[in-house]
Parts: C-alpha cells; sequence; structure tokens
C-alpha cells in the first residue's frame, strides 16, 4: 500500500514505512532492546531438496516464507530474516505490546497449524520452533551504501538458534524466560535440561507439540 507521501510499508513490519527502514539501513546503527525472539526451521531440508529435486523444493520453501510472514505480521512481530529454510521473528514490546512473548508463542502455535502438523497424512513442511526472550542488539550491519540488512545479534539471539535446531519436527521449545514473560503455567508442559552449542551454562526449557488430530 502507498501512503499520501508516496511512502509503502516497510518489507519487515508494517508498522513502520518504508522511509524508515531505508534511513535505519544507511544510519548503519541499532540498539540493544528487551523482546521476544522466534527462529522457525524446517525439519530436514537438505533431505527434502535432494528428494524432491530444485523446483519443488523452491515451491515448498516459498509457500512456508509466505504462510510464516503473514502469521508474524498478524501477531504484530518483525520479520527480520527469510534464510535458507528458516525464518526469524522478532516480537518487539513497541509493536507486539507487553505480551510480546505470547505473541511469540501464538505465532509458533499458528505456523505449525498452518503447515500441516495437525494433519493425520503429516505436514507439508516440517517445522521446529525456538522461542526466547532477552536482550539483543537489533540494528544494522554491513554497508549503508552497499550490501547490509537489519540483524538481530548477542548471546540471547544465539540461544534462541539454539532452540530451534533442537526442536523437532512439530515442536516450540520455549526457554524459562519466555514463559515467564508470557506469563504462562508450566502445568502440563515438558521440562527438559539442554547443553546447547556455545552456551556455557545449561538451559532449562518447556516444549509445546501439535500433533495430528485423531478422526
Amino acid at each position: 500500500m502507498i501512503g499520501p507521501l508516496g511512502l509503502r510499508a516497510s518489507t519487515f513490519s508494517p508498522q513502520l514505512c518504508s522511509w524508515c527502514e531505508s534511513s535505519i539501513r544507511k544510519s548503519e546503527d541499532g540498539a540493544e532492546v528487551e523482546l521476544t525472539m522466534m527462529f522457525a526451521d524446517v525439519r530436514g531440508s537438505t533431505t527434502m531438496a535432494e528428494n524432491s529435486g530444485i523446483t519443488e523444493f523452491r515451491k515448498m520453501i516459498q509457500r512456508f516464507y509466505k504462510v510464516a510472514t503473514e502469521i508474524i505480521l498478524d501477531n504484530f512481530g518483525m520479520v527480520n530474516r527469510l534464510m535458507g529454510d528458516q525464518v526469524i521473528g522478532l516480537f518487539v514490546p513497541r509493536f507486539s505490546g507487553k505480551n510480546h512473548a505470547q505473541a511469540a508463542i501464538d505465532t509458533a502455535l499458528d505456523l505449525l497449524r498452518a503447515t500441516g502438523h495437525q494433519d493425520e497424512n503429516g505436514p507439508w513442511a516440517p517445522v521446529g520452533v525456538g522461542i526466547h526472550t532477552g536482550p539483543a542488539y537489533v540494528g544494522t550491519v554491513g554497508h549503508g551504501d552497499s550490501v547490509n540488512e537489519i540483524a538481530v545479534l548477542g548471546n540471547d539471539a544465539n540461544l534462541t538458534a539454539r532452540l530451534s535446531s533442537t526442536a523437532v519436527q512439530g515442536e516450540v521449545i520455549i526457554s524459562q524466560e519466555a514463559l515467564a514473560c508470557a506469563e504462562l503455567s508450566k502445568e502440563g508442559m515438558e521440562i527438559q535440561e539442554l547443553d546447547l552449542k556455545g552456551i556455557s551454562e545449561p538451559v532449562f526449557v518447556h516444549t509445546l507439540r501439535i500433533v495430528p488430530k485423531n478422526d
């Protein structure tokens, strides 16, 4: 949609305009913010690409990108990155409100349902999701006059990525920090202690699963 001054919505959030995004990219600047991060990965994508062929694999990944983007934006998140077989959603209090962790969890569950994890024949895109709340640098990396991107950086971003890579098909792995921020009850959730690569201390997490419906 084009505004009265010829401005379009930002590529990563309709709550920002294209001019704002352009300014952020050129400024090579950012800020440390407390937010909830959601990393969603297609599981087994290497084998899928080999077995299905380039064209069919591209169609599946493109469909995954589109579905994930719509769901993230519907839940007032920002689409940080579409890369390879991964989508990153950022839920910043300024846009997602004080319930940003709950918004991220809702997004993850909506995404698993939309990719067919409740279907008896299995999902059309097998996805695992990691969610964590913590501080991270959000801003521009690269060179303002050429190649750059809006990135999320820091130990907590790395932790979220590790949670995502640990989650198997149909799982949402949620850190204790995200669960506390969302004010969700731990009752009925599986609790695990994980030793994650690159993370010095064990991490306690809680797992939600989407399974096929029984007729």
